[in-house]
């Protein structure tokens, strides 16, 4: 076996979770290999750099193995090498940090876990309670 579709390959090496997520990406112009957008049926070959843009991040893999057969989660390491910059990390976890205080606008309504990630974040001290039957002027 010499070359792959990027589709299956991607799909073997439980990058995407589907086949049809994976062909939808490479659609999307997502999926460049040697920098180049690719169709899902690009064949790939071993040393190929491929990278895959989830945002807000951009992974970079280099082929190390060919397989059209999804594997075990442990197998994958022999098939690929992440070679993705300590840099698109970073953005994630600032995106992960940030990301539930920063709602957009129209995903209504907050979530339980929104809404006890926000009493972590805040603490304890905001307990708002107002009484309502002293008058003081």
């Amino acid at each position: 076996m010499n070359e792959v579709r990027i589709d299956k390959w991607m799909w073997a090496t439980r990058i995407f979770k589907t086949r049809s997520i994976a062909t939808e990406a490479c659609k999307k112009n997502r999926v460049m290999i040697n920098g180049v957008s690719v169709k899902p049926s690009r064949m790939i070959k071993l040393g190929d750099v491929i990278q895959v843009r989830k945002p807000p991040v951009t992974f970079s893999f280099k082929v190390a193995g060919l397989t059209e057969r999804r594997m075990g989660a442990r197998l994958v390491a022999e098939y690929l090498e992440n070679i993705t910059p300590p840099e698109e990390y970073e953005i994630l976890e600032m995106n992960k940090i940030s990301g539930f205080v920063n709602r957009a606008k129209g995903l209504g309504r907050p979530t339980k876990k929104d809404r006890r990630e926000l009493e972590q974040f805040t603490g304890d001290d905001f307990d708002f309670e107002f009484d309502f039957d002293s008058e003081e002027e």
